[in-house]
């Protein structure tokens, strides 16, 4: 299964330790070796990357981690970075025939995450959420909220939900399906971001989730979330 990544952005919130947000060290790894690791785990057999900020050196790091994990990875480049991360998801969805795994480079996860999602019946889009409000890993303040329906299907998704059951993890199995809402989301008027593109295909009904129960995952975007990562890494409560 192809898995896309999505690693152009400033990472501004950890700018001040280090100038990559991808190649920023969890442990013994840089968060990306730690993405793609756990992804492949999962089932993925195929890594692409989008880059942007950095881009050169991301590249360069790729490259060899692809001969070290004897993983095909490969990096598409988008033209701007500072645009929102849906222009990512178009700049990478453009090399894969299919459905694909799509995950950020700061999101570390259980393996478990993505091997369940590889049990889903793709429709659209499907979202892994997290059920639990109150976990330990995460930062709620930051998360992206989902308000899901009794059937499981997404209502409504974004930072500023006032109502919601269940928080984005930033992992999905995505159809074709998703560029296509993402496109006509921007030619609506849209921004462009990832968000809108799955509220998209919440409207066709074309938007599910799966629960990820008890498996773990954290959000790497702030220097207090880095050393809790680096905490639950080397107490291995993460695999």
């Amino acid at each position: 299964m192809n898995c896309l990544i999505l690693a152009a952005g400033l990472g501004s919130r950890l700018r001040g330790v280090s100038d990559s947000k991808p190649l920023t060290p969890v442990g013994d790894l840089p968060l990306i070796e730690h993405v793609i690791r756990r992804a492949a785990a999962g089932g993925a057999t195929r890594v692409v990357v989008v880059t942007g900020h950095e881009a050169e050196r991301l590249e360069a790091y790729l490259a060899g981690l692809q001969q070290r994990l004897t993983l095909p990875i490969g990096w598409e480049r988008v033209e701007d970075w500072t645009l929102p991360n849906g222009y990512s998801v178009l700049a990478g969805a453009s090399v894969f025939n299919g459905n694909y795994l799509l995950t950020m480079s700061d999101h570390l996860f259980d393996p478990e995450i993505v091997a369940g999602l590889l049990t889903q019946r793709p429709s659209g889009v499907t979202l892994a959420v997290d059920r639990n409000l109150s976990g330990p890993l995460l930062d709620v303040d930051d998360a992206t909220k989902v308000d899901v329906a009794p059937d499981g299907h997404i209502e409504r998704i974004g930072k500023a939900l006032d109502s919601y059951n269940a928080i984005d993890t930033g992992v999905f199995l995505a159809t074709p399906e998703l560029a296509a809402a993402i496109r006509d989301s921007i030619d609506a008027g849209g921004s462009g971001s990832l968000s809108e593109g799955v509220q998209w295909l919440t409207e066709a009904r074309r938007a599910q989730t799966m629960d990820i129960g008890t498996a773990l995952w954290i959000d790497v975007d702030s220097p207090e979330m880095l050393a809790l990562a680096e905490d639950v890494v080397v107490r291995g409560t993460l695999a």
